[in-house]
């Protein structure tokens, strides 16, 4: 029970718990989900679109995957109007970094720059937490393929594979069982593709209800951050059967 200590951010419960910071974390729990799998050759994100509509103008802009630097993209669950906050000042200081040093930031020290931020908007008070997570994927020259969640909270960790947003429980129950160490990048989509068909509330996947990007390293050693084409993902749904060549797909 509450019991009232959940009116600011800055007022802890006597069991210790923070409540407005708990509920920012709830609301991410009804976002479309994302999953991000760290391959030996690369870092695939996957999300799920939640406005689907045939009236939608469709656009270059994505719903769930930002590029926030060369070598760092973000798969997004939560409050997207806070999410645009949080990756505006992610590009910011990747690119003072950047101007400041003529190299690439660290990826880890960019998550936590954007940690420390949103720290920041737990413990003062008249601020609400950003109601967003997120999943970093990057490559730098010290750790090579990384792959990072961030909460409301400003805690973040490095993970092998990770689910966030709505069923992310049932996703990274799946990944635990699943996942291989030394698996390649097309072994990851095939499986972020089925734990996302599995965990989905939609009950067949289509290329207008998911996005798929990847981070990886070009042949001559550049790291290339790629979007899937829709035409390119219906063909890697049929490719990897989680969805069916249904009569309206023709």
């Amino acid at each position: 029970m509450s019991r009232r200590y959940d009116s600011r951010t800055t007022i802890f419960s006597p069991e210790g718990r923070l409540y407005q910071v708990e509920y920012a974390m709830e609301a991410i729990g009804n976002a479309g989900s994302a999953i991000g799998i760290l391959s030996k050759d690369g870092v695939v994100l996957v999300g799920e679109k939640k406005v689907t509509s045939k009236l939608l103008q469709t656009s270059t802009s994505t719903e769930k995957m930002y590029k926030i630097d060369d070598h760092v993209a973000c798969a997004v669950a939560g409050i997207m109007s806070d999410a645009n906050i949080l990756i505006n000042t992610a590009r910011v200081q990747a690119q003072r970094y950047t101007y400041a040093y003529q190299e690439l930031m660290p990826v880890e020290q960019l998550v936590q720059s954007l940690c420390d931020t949103k720290q920041g908007y737990t413990q003062f008070g008249g601020l609400r937490p950003f109601g967003v997570s997120f999943l970093f994927a990057g490559w730098d020259k010290n750790y090579g393929f990384q792959l990072y969640m961030s909460d409301p909270s400003g805690n973040y960790s490095g993970w092998k594979a990770a689910a966030i947003g709505a069923n992310n429980q049932a996703a990274q129950s799946m990944l635990k069982q699943d996942y291989k160490d030394e698996i390649t990048r097309e072994e990851a989509v095939q499986l972020a593709l089925k734990v996302l068909s599995k965990t989905m509330d939609s009950t067949s996947l289509t290329s207008e209800k998911l996005e798929l990007a990847e981070v990886f390293l070009t042949p001559s050693g550049n790291v290339k951050y790629q979007v899937c084409s829709p035409d390119s993902l219906s063909k890697l749904l049929l490719k990897f059967g989680v969805t069916q060549p249904a009569a309206e797909t023709s």
